[in-house]
């Protein structure tokens, strides 16, 4: 398992479901765009193999919404065509074509076979072929703004672990002898979510060892938290310790075959309106395929007749199973007739992810699958006025890359999206598919459009596996030069231009008023919330759209905000959840009590050991300052440490071993027992001196990765070599001869003296080398020294153990990530550029969404209006502002607060320009008249040291009016120079 490339998705699938999956071999038939969407997921994930099979050639209307084909590739066999690009995404899956019939014998040769924008006949050929023989069968389809997935995992599939969820584990304080037994549970029982019925395992007793050899136990959750369990009345008396941990349990899932699944579709629903419009788009893809069968094509674009048709045949249809009392909604079977000619690119992302991840569910029976059925349709992106809803005549092939688009919207929008410019912020996975949404749906191919792409990271191994563009020749080049070369690929047209430097406060001379005005829409796909919210604050600013999505593992969010018509951003204000976010100050104990104590003390540990020592000892080296007129508690603190057992610099990896074995025993063993008298009372553990143990996994890997990184910082070769270390170790413990830590805790003058000396000697050499922290490194030892540590900390202080994988995400500050989620979102976000871009709507037409592909939770919804303010005859919304036009000469602040209370009638308390004060009604009459009579930006520039740059053209103040309430915020107040 390559676990660098794949770090992310591990944190979502687990090792388990990847080795299942790294196995696994695919038959996926159809590659237009859903099928390529499927395709480019699956290969991403790291499938075993995938043999691909299309028959058919390459043709313009292709191109709309598959990114492996080109204007190169017409004619050609589709599946041969995206081979060869479907291969670079990742070189240890198999991709094969198979160009002859689909046989019987064929499909029992894979574990899972996936159809796409196949035939209604094909469909009930190869479905039931699979029931038969134990294949999973997945069948997907789109026609223009709708798509449906079916499902068919066999009649007894069994899924290992239903949940995204981590089992839930708790420390426990007492076990009763009795019948029933009752296990009390350390901490808030309130963070303990146990409910009655689950299976518990037990571990780590000591007393009552008979529980940790019992099989699974069925609890009942008591008012107190506490657990009770069976008859521990035989069973020794409980002592101390001890581990409880939930017991995923497995469900089993029975799937009809399709030709049976057809009759009688299975929907699941939060209404029974959601319910008649599934059973409706069941109803219209099954008249579509008649109709296919009938006149041997699609219905032509929004061709009245050929809709009237489909209307026809679906009255004629059997009514589904249980459905007889509902009515056909012939308004939506025409819309959807009049626009399912056409392929869309959102569309096939949204149920190319989808798919996808109901693959990875078949394969490695981790995470519930789908009902069997799911239906999506986005029609809403139709103008709501019907008088311009696109003709015949408008969307006719014009033998071009969007053919598929212009089948669905005409060519008025074609060219609205032409000539659009957005900025894209974060070039990262979701950066990466929307570059691709942007180049599929020709947003900004034209002179005066384009698309500027930001993002100031590099490129590191672990993208791979998610971020489509960028491959292993790339790593560690910019992300937006790559990504914006990669997107002009995908369209020659497509005018992508790069920006390595960041969107923030830092840039305003950059992203300034010009650059802005030139600017149609923002996309946001980053992954700090601190970042949302500036370019959320710069899309007020300036009144531009945002589209802003997310993922974390399988679930995942996309919304849209527009000026005038949504409320704007609001996100979290917490950085929690974000790859930047830092832990709390609380985490900083002295005695944890907590996982995550530990990791920070940690990760201080590293910061102290090998960065911060050496900038100190260098710094000396320097200015030979002596001892006695430094910082006593904290250099003396650092020196101790990065000296430690040695008196004179290693020379040898043999004195970094040393070191870091006599390190070992002052931190884990030593400083803990001298803690102990800490915990003479109160409700913490007392401590336990750990005693050092080379066959122990941490103990080990400690001193492994402690010497390593000791070794680099001082210019030494280090040792991967894990036989050789522990020959080493062997030797030295055997002799006895370590020598102990030179200094203690107390530096009276001998001690003072004596770290004087031994630092005089460290002198004597080159400047040492700072250890930098890099999380995304396998080989480097930086996290290993952290999970390490982290460990041995837990095991001092009793802290319930924890995953090492758990450990390296939180060092590394991981977002779980999987290809599918980001897929979908940016699909999403698609959608509502075509809205954004197609012009003014109401904001009902607008979605916000959130997912969850884990647990098959898809929810759409509208976004709120803006909320309104008043005072007095003033009303405003977020979007709004107070404008003082320019005019010359430029007015004074008497003037300007003369304007506002004559056109506005407000009574100025207080001005503001960030956060510097320009005027108060409560300032002395001297000073008022002394502001009062400058020129406003003379006034900004006494005040803030501040001088205007070329080119702004707004400045920007806040107010506070006579009469206002306490939470009333007013409008900016845009001063135009």
């Amino acid at each position: 398992m390559d676990e660098e490339l794949y770090s992310r998705q591990l944190y979502v699938l687990g090792l388990p479901a990847m080795q299942r999956i790294q196995e696994a071999k695919v038959l996926l038939c159809g590659l237009q765009g859903l099928g390529a969407e499927v395709a480019k997921n699956l290969v991403l994930t790291g499938v075993g193999s995938l043999t691909l099979h299309d028959p058919h050639p390459t043709c313009w209307a292709d191109l709309a919404a598959q990114c492996f084909l080109s204007e190169e590739s017409l004619g050609r066999n589709r599946a041969e065509a995206s081979q060869a690009q479907l291969a670079q995404l990742n070189e240890a899956v198999q991709i094969s074509v198979h160009s002859g019939d689909i046989t019987e014998d064929l499909l029992q040769g894979f574990q899972v076979v996936v159809l796409t924008d196949s035939k209604l006949e094909d469909q009930l050929k190869v479905g039931p072929l699979c029931h038969k023989h134990g294949v999973r069968f997945l069948m997907a389809e789109t026609r223009g703004l709708v798509g449906r997935l079916f499902c068919d995992f066999g009649e007894d599939f069994t899924v290992v672990d239903p949940t995204e969820v981590e089992p839930m584990t708790a420390a426990i304080q007492d076990i009763s002898q009795g019948f029933p037994g009752i296990v009390t549970l350390r901490g808030d029982t309130k963070r303990h979510s146990f409910h009655d019925g689950d299976l518990v395992i037990f571990s780590d007793i000591e007393g009552m060892v008979e529980l940790n050899s019992c099989s699974p136990q069925s609890v009942r959750v008591q008012k107190d938290g506490s657990l009770e369990i069976g008859d521990t009345t035989t069973f020794s008396r409980y002592l101390r310790g001890g581990v409880v941990t939930e017991v995923k349990r497995p469900k089993t899932v029975r799937h009809k075959p399709l030709d049976i699944a057809l009759l009688q579709p299975h929907v699941v629903a939060q209404n029974t309106q959601e319910v008649q419009r599934a059973h409706c788009l069941h109803q219209a893809f099954h008249v579509l395929h008649k109709f296919q069968q009938l006149h041997g094509r699609l219905p032509k674009p929004w061709d009245p007749d050929d809709a009237e048709t489909v209307v026809e045949l679906a009255q004629d249809l059997e009514p589904l199973k249980g459905t007889e009392e509902e009515s056909l909604d012939e308004a939506l079977l025409r819309t959807i007739a009049l626009s399912s000619a056409g392929t869309l690119s959102p569309v096939a992302a949204i149920m190319g992810g989808v798919a996808a991840q109901e693959v990875l569910k078949a394969i490695s029976r981790k995470f519930m699958p789908l009902d069997q059925w799911l239906y999506f349709d986005a029609l809403e992106c139709l103008p709501e006025d019907e008088t311009l809803l696109p003709s015949p005549e408008d969307c006719q092939p014009k033998n071009c890359r969007y053919d598929g688009q212009i089948a669905v919207f005409g060519t008025d929008l074609q060219e609205k999206l032409s000539d659009q410019h957005y900025l894209l912020v974060g070039a990262g996975a979701i950066g990466c598919e929307m570059l691709k949404v942007f180049a599929l749906v020709g947003l900004g191919v034209r002179a005066n459009g384009g698309v500027t792409v930001a993002d100031m990271d590099y490129i590191e191994r672990s993208n791979l596996s998610r971020q489509f563009l960028f491959r292993p020749k790339d790593v560690r080049r910019p992300k937006a030069e790559v990504a914006a070369a990669a997107a002009h690929c995908l369209n020659p047209d497509l005018r992508a231009t790069p920006y390595t430097c960041p969107l923030d406060p830092t840039t305003e001379d950059i992203y300034d008023d010009s650059f802005f005005s030139r600017v149609n829409g923002v996309v946001a796909a980053l992954d700090s919330f601190q970042a949302r919210h500036y370019v959320a604050a710069r899309c007020t600013h300036y009144l531009k759209p945002l589209l802003e999505a997310g993922t974390q593992g399988t679930w995942g969010s996309a919304s849209v905000f527009v000026p005038y018509v949504t409320e704007a951003y609001r996100g979290p204000a917490s950085d929690a959840a974000s790859e930047d976010a830092p832990y709390p100050v609380c985490t900083l104990r002295h005695i944890p009590s907590s996982m995550e104590h530990s990791v920070q003390w940690a990760q201080d540990q590293f910061e102290g050991l090998f960065r911060l020592s050496t900038e100190t000892i260098n710094c000396y080296q320097q200015t030979c300052t002596s001892l006695s007129a430094t910082d006593r508690t904290e250099t003396l603190a650092l020196l101790q440490q990065v000296m430690g057992v040695l008196r004179t610099r290693p020379q040898t990896w043999q004195d970094c071993v040393v070191w870091a074995l006599g390190h070992w025993q002052l931190c884990f063993h030593d400083k803990v027992l001298e803690g102990g008298t800490l915990f003479s009372s109160g409700s913490n553990k007392c401590p336990h001196p750990l005693q050092f143990d080379p066959n122990q996994d941490m103990h080990f890997l400690y001193v492994l990765a402690a010497a390593n990184l000791y070794a680099r910082m001082h210019g030494l070769p280090g040792s991967q070599s894990q036989p050789e270390l522990r020959e080493l170790l062997t030797r030295l413990l055997e002799s006895d001869s370590r020598p102990q830590n030179l200094f203690s805790d107390e530096h009276g003058q001998e001690q003072l003296k004596e770290l004087q000396e031994t630092l005089d000697n460290w002198r004597k050499g080159p400047p040492l080398k700072p250890v930098l922290f890099v999380k995304d490194d396998d080989s480097n030892f930086h996290v290993d020294f952290v999970v390490a540590a982290t460990d041995l900390r837990c095991q001092n202080y009793g802290i319930l153990p924890v995953n090492h994988a758990r450990i390296k995400q939180i060092v590394g500050r991981i977002i779980p990530a999987i290809a599918t989620s980001t897929a979908v979102v940016a699909g999403l976000l698609g959608l509502e550029l075509y809205k954004v871009v197609s012009g003014l709507r109401s904001h009902g037409t607008f979605r916000h969404s959130y997912l969850h592909l884990a647990e098959n939770h898809f929810i759409r919804s509208a976004p709120s209006a803006p909320a309104v303010q008043s005072f007095r005859d003033l009303k405003w919304t977020c979007w709004d502002r107070l404008k003082v036009p320019a005019v010359q000469p430029e007015r004074t602040l008497k003037s300007l607060l003369a304007h506002l209370q004559e056109e506005h009638g407000l009574k100025v308390e207080m001005l503001l320009h960030g956060q510097a004060l320009l005027y108060s009604s409560g300032w002395s009459s001297e000073k008022q008249a002394q502001h009062l009579c400058l020129r406003v930006t003379e006034l900004v520039q006494h005040v803030t040291g501040w001088k205007p740059k070329p080119g702004l053209k707004v400045l920007v103040f806040e107010l506070s009016c006579e009469g206002e309430e306490e939470e009333m915020a007013f409008p900016p107040l845009h001063y135009e120079l």
